[in-house]
């Protein structure tokens, strides 16, 4: 799976835990909902200055969106 891919997966599941919509996530990173919904498609590739912003809006650690199966790894840590 690419990196790419890999980021999309991960935005979209921690997305999802959170119960956040796009709207909130793209609110407070700063971005727009076109955006965020390119990104968790894997259409667009985020530079890390995005990334950087994800990360915070979504308050995880940039390197749990970026790392393979992240998202299983918090759902198994949180409950």
């Amino acid at each position: 799976m690419s990196l790419n891919n890999i980021v999309a997966q991960n935005l979209r599941a921690s997305r999802l835990q959170q119960k956040l919509t796009q709207e909130e996530v793209a609110r407070d990173a700063g971005m727009s909902v076109s955006y965020i919904s390119m990104l968790e498609r894997g259409e667009r590739s985020p530079p890390l200055e995005t990334l950087d912003a994800l990360a915070k809006a979504l308050r995880v650690s940039p390197f749990e969106l970026l790392q393979a199966g992240g998202s299983k790894r918090r759902q198994r840590r949180g409950g």
